[in-house]
Formats: structure tokens, sequence, C-alpha cells
């Protein structure tokens, strides 16, 4: 069993930063990635970024990546990466055990940064398992990374930037999006991706969801409805509508499976999207040495989960007795930055979730 000074699991935008940091401030690193390749939900991403130009604003989420992986090249003689690598445990003696390609390894890092990200919720109907109903990420994957258009007919549900972004994005790719179905009154994403999509003639439809799908051996139809104030769907109201696709866009889960395994104390918080680890104003977990940044802390934008990676690329050096020799000044950079990725009212929700994980006895 090799030894190593920080394992960083996962090479999403909060995973590549936090190595970025953590690298200048002298720490060897092993950054562990599950795909074959680097960057993430970053390779999907062909919309251009919010933010500041600190955040990489006005680029597209495919020229981030290649920017942050440039960046890595600089400290090859302290960086090792080894990707198609699946990390099966972390045990409570911080023993991680992996799968590399066929061969399974067990390494010994003195710190870790969990960046595992989040995986997709799923949205429960009747033959919700027919081929062509997918995640919104999924077929992002299959036109954004592979060129594989997903089908001819689609129907979005999910009215938040993603379902709004990749109904705009299946459109580009020759897709007919029939609708897009949001359970809530009212459109979740901003409206400039949703005046978008409606000038290309999509309708957006509120307090609507599916009540079933139809079909033998693929989807054919769905079955949509209204729903009622209690988010029931009003019988009578069914209409029938041929689609080869069902796109379902309804928000993420942490995938905080391992921070569960190395016994880390988690909280479910609503805002914050689910079950995610307590930690301290470092982002380190209440077990000494595991840090988290991203979605594996909080469901948020990509940008956000980047500035994470860079707070906690600097925290994790800290703590391995490498400070950064502008460790001060970054910090105070990135926290102004996550505070004005923070505002307004989505920013307001995930301040109160932070509010509730957040503790300084440890």
């Amino acid at each position: 069993m090799r030894q190593v000074e920080l394992v960083i699991i996962g090479a999403g935008p909060a995973g590549l930063c936090a190595a970025i940091s953590a690298l200048e401030a002298g720490v060897e690193v092993l950054l562990i990635e599950r795909d074959k390749f680097l960057g993430g939900q970053l390779v999907k991403q062909t919309h251009m970024f919010f933010g500041s130009e600190k955040q990489y604003a006005s680029l597209r989420g495919i020229d981030i990546a290649d920017i942050l992986i440039e960046k890595l090249e600089k400290y090859k003689d302290k960086l090792e990466i080894m990707t198609d690598t699946t990390v099966l445990s972390v045990y409570e003696d911080g023993v991680l055990s992996l799968m590399h390609g066929d061969k399974y390894e067990k390494i010994l890092p003195k710190s870790i940064v969990v960046a595992t990200g989040a995986s997709e919720k799923v949205m429960s109907f009747p033959n919700n398992d027919l081929p062509g109903i997918y995640g919104a990420g999924a077929v992002q994957t299959l036109m954004n990374v592979y060129g594989v258009k997903p089908g001819d007919k689609v129907l979005m549900v999910g009215a938040g930037n993603i379902g709004l972004i990749v109904s705009y994005q299946m459109l580009q790719a020759g897709v007919d999006v029939v609708a897009i179905l949001d359970a809530a009154p009212t459109i979740g994403g901003y409206h400039v991706h949703a005046s978008k999509v409606r000038r290309m003639g999509i309708p957006i439809l509120t307090k609507h969801s599916i009540k079933e799908a139809l079909g033998t051996d693929h989807l054919e139809r769905l079955v949509i409805w209204e729903l009622d104030k209690n988010w029931q769907g009003v019988e009578g109201s069914e209409k029938l509508v041929d689609v080869d696709i069902a796109c379902i866009s309804v928000g993420l889960t942490p995938l905080t499976e391992l921070l569960c395994q190395a016994g880390c104390e988690m909280k479910y918080v609503r805002e914050l999207s689910g079950l995610v680890p307590v930690i301290n104003k470092k982002h380190e977990t209440t077990v000494s040495g595991i840090f988290v940044a991203g979605d594996v802390s909080g469901v948020e934008e990509a940008s956000s989960a980047m500035v994470e990676g860079f707070i906690t690329g600097l925290n994790a050096a800290e703590k391995l007795g490498k400070v950064h020799p502008n460790h001060d000044e970054l910090s105070k950079d990135y926290h102004e930055q996550l505070h004005f990725l923070r505002s307004g009212e989505v920013g307001n929700r995930i301040r109160q979730g932070i509010e509730k994980i957040i503790r300084e006895d440890f």
C-alpha cells in the first residue's frame, strides 16, 4: 500500500481547482477521476458562463475545462492523475481502496478532498424505465461529449437552468422540443434562458407534470396533466403528447456515500439538496483531514464549485503544513467571489443551508 500526500477524488470543476491551489502551495497531489477524461460537468457545458471574469464569465464550460487542465500541466512533477478510476471506499483509518481499470489498489493519503459532485434525481411515474427516458445529464453526455442525437421529439421536465439550457442545446442538435414542463407555479431558471427558448417557440407549462409514460419497447407517448395547489394531478386535465424522448431535469443530489463510509457527521439539508457533511469554515468535515468542495457539500452552479475548490485546496495544503505564499490574500478574494455568487434569491437559500452545516467546535 503506497502513501501519498493529498488525494483529490473527482476532477470536475471543484476537484480541478482544488488541485491547482494545493499544487501552487507545494503539495504533492493524486487526482482521481472515474471518467476517462478530466473536467466533469464542464465538458458537457457548451453554453457561456455567467458570473464575473474571475469565474471565466462569457466562456463555455468546455473551454474552461481546457484552461484549468492547462494550469495543472505546470506541476507535472508533483501531480499524478488517475482517470478511469473508481474509489470504492474510504475507511475510517483513512485508507482508500480503488479500481484503476481492472487493477485493485489501496492508498493511504495524509489528507483527502472529496469533490465527487452530485447525481441526477429521478422522477416517479408509471413506466419511467422505458428506453427514451433520460436525465438531462445523460442527454448532455450523448450530444456534447459523443455527438449523438438522443432522439427526434422531446418533452423536457424541469424549467430550472439545466432544463432550459439543455432544451436549447437539443434545439441546436435538431431535436424538436415539444414543451418544457415544471411542477412549480413559476420558472426556476434565469429568465435570460427562459426567454431564449420561448423565442424559439417552445411553450413553458408551469404547474404541469407527467402522469404516465406509454410505449412497448421504447417511449412513444407521455400523458401529462395539470397540478393543483397541493401539487396533486387534476383529473380530467390529461393530455397525450407524442414523443420519443422524455428529458428529466428535476434537480441533483450530492454524492456523499464515501463521506458516510468514512464516518463523517452528515445532515439532511433541504436547501442544499440532500444529505451533506457537517463542516467547519475551512470546508473540513468532522473527520480530521477530509475536506469537501463543490456539489458534494450542497448543489450550486459550476462557478461556485470552482471557487469552493480553490478555497478547499488552500485549506487542505495548510492542514499539511504547506501554506500558499498568498494564502490570506487569495482566501479573502475567493470568499468575496462566493459572496457575490450567492447573492439574490437562490443564493439566499444556499446561504441558509450552509448555516445549518457550519460548526466551529472542531
